[in-house]
């Protein structure tokens, strides 16, 4: 479990990991997924999980669709998890709020956004199309009205033009050090579409030391809290996750 002091850093620091590190296997399998009846190798592993957010009188439940074969952007990460919660928990400003989910994936926390009344786009690689597709999926099995839009960090095709978030979500968005500068160009570009919004992102510490605080420099960018991830998540939550995850808002520097 993460340090309770790294909110008390002045520098951002992430770590991060190989492809081949361990961290990037497929996560492990809790008692709420249920696998499909589909066992042919020929088939992909579908399996379905639900999320639960709140109590019974208050809270919802998201029904998300994972795909164990496919590479990273099906599965629920506990960052996922974690910036979900943060969701829920910020659900005051978050509803009414225009949202943008960057890598979106599985799109747990802009699905949560949506339920507490956001106005949702939800984003991924716009070559992904089977992660585009399956973001549409669980849009209607979870009864939530979300635009699916294939933007590519770095790209700037039509459709990223259009978008003017006051709130971007990015869950485990800063794992591949080599798309780092394309996604602080991303968020650096929606954040002045409007001055007052803000970046939450959730990020896993993986091994080696690897500073960003330089590209926040470079792209005019502040880090205004940082927090551990496990600090703000329900006790029941934490005993089924694990790892060394961070929670930060990044917002424009004011010069």
């Amino acid at each position: 479990m993460a340090s309770r002091n790294k909110n008390k850093k002045s520098m951002l620091e992430l770590e991060y990991e190989s492809e081949e590190d361990e961290d990037n296997e497929a996560p492990s399998i809790g008692k709420d997924v249920k696998f499909s009846s589909e066992t042919s190798q020929d088939q992909d592993m579908i399996t379905s999980s639900q999320q639960y957010f709140g109590s019974i009188e208050d809270g919802f439940s998201i029904s998300i669709i994972e795909n164990m074969k496919e590479e990273y952007g099906l599965f629920v990460w506990p960052s996922s998890i974690i910036l979900a919660e943060y969701v829920w928990q910020q659900k005051s400003r978050c509803s009414k709020a225009n949202v943008v989910e960057l890598g979106a994936g599985t799109s747990l926390p802009g699905l949560v956004a949506a339920k507490v009344g956001a106005d949702v786009t939800l984003t991924d690689d716009s070559n992904r199309l089977e992660v585009l597709d399956n973001m549409r999926k669980v849009c209607n099995i979870n009864d939530v009205k979300c635009r699916v839009l294939g933007l590519t960090w770095g790209v700037w095709d039509a459709p990223v033009f259009s978008l003017r978030p006051n709130i971007i979500l990015g869950a485990d968005v800063l794992y591949d050090t080599r798309a780092f500068d394309d996604l602080f160009a991303t968020v650096t570009f929606l954040l002045q579409k409007n001055p007052d919004s803000v970046f939450i992102t959730t990020y896993h510490n993986r091994s080696g030391h690897h500073l960003i605080e330089f590209l926040m420099e470079k792209w005019g960018l502040k880090c205004t809290k940082l927090l551990d991830g496990f600090s703000f998540m329900p006790p029941h939550k934490v005993s089924n996750l694990s790892g060394n995850i961070q929670l930060a808002e990044i917002v424009l520097e004011v010069k």
